[in-house]
């Protein structure tokens, strides 16, 4: 069993933010891959289903980006999902954008979503760093990340998100440098 997890936050004004990159990565997964109806589940929208041979649990926290851990934490205890089976995607300013970064474990690296998932679960689970690039002008951190992407932002995120669905099987396989660089190639 995997739990596939995707940050963000659930206004509707956030849809298309680039904090929330993360539900959109799970909503392709979803879509693609035939996953059941979203039900408010765990403080979230949880999603089930098969990709290959692996049951396979996909979350969109409904808690907010900075209490994310709480859902996940619940998830885990409910269906005995060890936290090593856990791959969050979620949002990355220190990546270019339109690049990934997939590793196990780390540092939050200033990431409200994944300290808080830190402190419920430990840091010992799978993240998909999804580049959103660095403000160029003089706009705070915060402000950038909670606004939309551009039209032309936007273009490589089609291009990403499509890179991850083909190459899913490798994530899911826990071939993780392998996902990253095939990803970054395509």
């Amino acid at each position: 069993m995997l739990l596939l997890v995707g940050l963000g936050n659930p206004t509707p004004n956030s849809q298309n933010n680039r904090h929330n990159i993360g539900f959109k990565i799970v909503d392709s997964i979803n879509q693609k891959f035939g996953l059941s109806k979203q039900k408010p589940k765990f403080k979230g929208l949880l999603t089930t289903g098969n990709i290959g041979d692996k049951k396979i649990y996909a979350i969109k926290p409904l808690t907010f980006m900075n209490n994310s851990g709480i859902c996940i934490r619940e998830l885990l205890e409910y269906f005995k999902i060890d936290a090593e089976d856990v791959i969050v995607f979620h949002d990355d300013l220190d990546i270019e954008l339109g690049k990934i970064k997939a590793k196990f474990g780390g540092s939050s690296a200033g990431h409200n979503g994944i300290a808080s998932i830190d402190k419920f679960i430990g840091k010992e689970y799978s993240r998909v760093r999804i580049g959103i690039g660095k403000p160029e002008n003089k706009i705070s951190v915060s402000d950038y990340v909670l606004n939309d992407f551009s039209e032309d932002e936007q273009v490589h995120l089609d291009n990403i998100t499509s890179n991850i669905m083909e190459s899913l099987t490798i994530l899911i396989d826990k071939k993780l440098d392998l996902f990253s660089s095939t990803v970054n190639n395509n």
